[in-house]
Parts: structure tokens; sequence; C-alpha cells
């Protein structure tokens, strides 16, 4: 299991293992409700994905104060002019790269660290990439005490991590002006990658990019809005 199974001692500890108990999360009936009624409900079947989204203590990923908001319908914001996506938007870019158990899986844009638990549910190995240093800290040390397979750098997510690839899927939570070429090559044969493409602050397209005998194809699956992709530059 991916998941740590190991407890300490301390009150987040306890919290966190609480939060994975059968009955012992408060937030529990939020979350099943959340998964029928907005992503379910929505189209959303691939059953590894409503399993992660009903067992992720969403709540954990979000600020003190946006607890109370963490499975409504709709992103929230976790500072530094970031946030985390809508619960269907997680749900549906998790579906569409159709991760399996084996996967390799490279995320662009940490940010609280949501999606990079979600895919630590269900495949192999996450290493995701986040420029903005508090929330890259932030995200890893939660992720660190939840699981042991998700790896996270601090750094400009356009080069993704080479060494780390190539990977079976990518998921890219910014709207990039363009598809970034580095991630493209670091995308397996046969893979996938999902990514918001268009201006900052405006409707973006998000697309599915997917990679056949070294060259790749696109198309567009629904309008969305995304922070900007963020650059060092």
């Amino acid at each position: 299991m991916s998941r740590k199974t190991r407890i300490t001692f301390g009150l987040g500890a306890l919290f966190t293992w609480l939060s994975f108990q059968p009955g012992g999360d408060p937030y529990a009936g939020s979350r099943k409700q959340m998964v029928d009624e907005q992503i379910r409900a929505r189209g959303i079947d691939h059953a590894p994905t409503l399993e992660a989204m009903e067992r992720v203590p969403r709540h954990r990923f979000v600020p003190a104060d946006q607890q109370r908001f963490a499975y409504a319908d709709r992103p929230l914001p976790i500072g530094y002019g970031q946030t985390i996506s809508q619960p269907y938007i997680v749900a549906y870019m998790t579906q569409i790269i159709d991760p399996k158990p084996h996967y390799k899986v490279l995320e662009i844009g940490t940010g609280s660290g949501y999606q990079a638990a979600i895919l630590a549910e269900i495949v192999d190995k996450v290493y995701t990439i986040e420029i903005v240093p508090e929330l890259g800290r932030s995200a890893s040390r939660l992720l660190n005490e939840l699981y042991d397979n998700v790896s996270v750098k601090i750094a400009d997510g356009y080069h993704g991590w080479e060494e780390a690839g190539p990977f079976d899927a990518i998921v890219v939570t910014a709207a990039a002006g363009t598809i970034p070429p580095p991630l493209i090559e670091q995308l397996k044969e046969g893979g996938k990658m999902i990514i918001p493409v268009g201006s900052p602050y405006l409707t973006q397209q998000l697309m599915l990019v997917e990679k056949r005998s070294r060259r790749y194809t696109t198309r567009s699956l629904m309008p969305v809005r995304f922070v900007p992709f963020r650059r060092s530059e």
C-alpha cells in the first residue's frame, strides 16, 4: 500500500490516522456526498478515481479558514495567488489519464498537494513540482506524512523532472500559453498528458496530449479557468 500505515505520536498524526479509519473522520459524510453528487453524477466512472476521491481528506489540503468549504463544488484559495481545483476537475483530469497501479506520474503545480494525493492513492510513484517555495514546503510535509510514494521538488515545472522520467502520464494544473516541449519529451511512448492551454485569467482549453510513434496529438476537452503557469524567469 502506498499510504503510510505507521502511527506516530502527536495530535496531527492522530488526526491523520483517524481520517483513514471507518467512522473516525467527521468529514467522511461530506466526502461521500461530494463524490456522489459532484463527481459520479457528472459522469466520472473510473473506479480508482472515485475511491481515491472518497478516501483523501481534502479538508487537510486547504487553509484552516477554508476547511468548512473543503467539499464544496468550487475551487478554493490556498494562498500566494494559487487555488485548489474544484473536486470535479481533479477527478476529471485523473480519469482522463487512465492511471494504472504501475504508473509513474509527473504533476506540474503541486499547490496544496491534493491532486498529488489523489494520484498517490492509485499509482506506484508520483513526482510533483511546485514553483512557490512556501507551498512546496507545506505540501511536501503533508504528503510525506500521508504517503511514501510522492516526491516533491521546488522548481520551474516548465523543464519537468528529466532525471525521474520518462513518465506514463503528466498532469499540469496551471494554464500554459503553449505546451512545454520538455514535458512532451519526458512523456513515455503511449503516454498521456492533461494540460490547460490559453491566456492567463481568461477561459482556457483543457487539452489531452497523447504521444505515439515519437509524435504527439492534441485534443481539446473542455473550457476551463486555471491560474497561470508561473516561470522562474
